[in-house]
């Protein structure tokens, strides 16, 4: 027997989406996984044949299934879909930007389970096959080594580490970088909600002084006015109730000119505010800036992977050649053996003879 390949778990299909999970205590309203949309994708493991989708949000795994032959993706509204985990016991939704990435998940959602539905029929089939050469088949002969393509064997092992370092290195990488980019999209929606309630802030603030202006203008009418009739009484001399009036007057005239100073004190710090909102725009660009930056890296980090990955398929189909070679000579040897112990027999009983 020869080692033969053993293929790490691989992407087959990847799509951006909000992520849901079912609440556990009601069973009816929906939890947010995450605060912005992730990569949510469909992993194939030719080890164990198995396929799951896997979505991870920062450092943690917010999506680990297994796709099985019972599960159904449900399309409950134009760009919103779900899925019951048994083995999680939760249901998953998933919330999509047009209802075209939706189709594209439900499809590959379907393919992916009928794959999983044969793989599991071949897998019974298979055992059963086993089960029965078990029973039946007599004792096997020793198995003969040979230290020609043995060694070319350990010499693709040896190659085989070194591929799965190198992509173990790039996938690294990857993942290093994914997560950069996540946490300045963390930062990104932080500044971005600041900025939105500081915007709303500000509108208000300038509907309030709107307003206050008009109040202004009525309380200096007003004390204009008041004014006026203290001067007045002040000129006719008058005494008794008109004194009267005169100090209430004065009194309003006091708490109309204290109200207008506080007015004034609101309007100079709604004023030093809206330097705290350009300095948190200025934050923004450059978080945009930063942002921009990293997706070229990504962008560059992919093509580089991509191109790796090239690489090592060209690398894969060599030492699936090498071995079909090795296999072939191991075949030709074993015929030449056989051969050469027929004749040996033949040489022995013509030497009884």
């Amino acid at each position: 027997m020869f080692p033969h390949h053993r293929e790490r778990e691989q992407p087959i299909f990847s799509a951006r989406a909000h992520v849901f999970q079912i609440d556990p205590n009601t069973k009816r309203n929906w939890i947010p996984a995450s605060k912005h949309a992730v990569t949510v994708s469909f992993f194939y493991d030719a080890n164990r044949n198995v396929y799951r989708i896997i979505s991870v949000g920062g450092t943690k795994a917010i999506i680990n299934c297994t796709v099985t032959p019972s599960m159904t993706f449900t399309k409950t509204s134009q760009k919103f879909g779900q899925w019951a985990d048994s083995r999680a016991n939760t249901v998953y939704g998933l919330g999509f930007a047009t209802e075209q990435q939706l189709h594209q998940f439900l499809d590959k959602f379907k393919e992916v389970k009928d794959a999983a539905r044969l793989a599991r029929e071949k897998s019974q089939d298979k055992e059963l096959a086993n089960t029965a050469l078990t029973i039946a088949a007599p004792q096997s002969p020793p198995v003969m080594c040979v230290n020609g393509p043995e060694d070319k064997l350990f010499r693709s092992q040896s190659a085989d580490i070194t591929l799965s370092s190198e992509k173990e290195r790039i996938k690294k990488m990857l993942s290093e970088g994914s997560i950069c980019e996540m946490n300045l999209e963390a930062e990104l929606f932080t500044l971005q909600d600041s900025n939105s309630k500081l915007v709303a802030a500000l509108h208000e603030a300038n509907a309030n002084v709107e307003q206050w202006k008009k109040q202004l203008v009525a309380y200096q009418e007003e004390t204009e006015r008041l004014r006026d009739q203290v001067s007045e009484l002040e000129t006719h001399g008058g005494h008794g109730p008109s004194d009267l009036l005169k100090d209430e007057l004065t009194q309003s005239l006091e708490e109309l000119e204290a109200l207008l100073k506080a007015k004034d004190e609101e309007i100079h710090i709604l004023q030093s505010k809206k330097a705290d909102y350009h300095e948190m725009e200025h934050d923004r660009n450059e978080a945009m800036h930063r942002l921009r930056e990293m997706e070229m890296r990504n962008s560059d980090l992919e093509r580089r992977i991509q191109n790796t990955e090239q690489n090592l398929g060209n690398s894969l189909e060599d030492r699936d050649r090498m071995d079909t070679e090795i296999q072939r000579a191991i075949e030709i040897l074993d015929i030449k053996i056989f051969d050469l112990n027929d004749l040996r027999q033949s040489l022995v009983k013509l030497i009884d003879k």
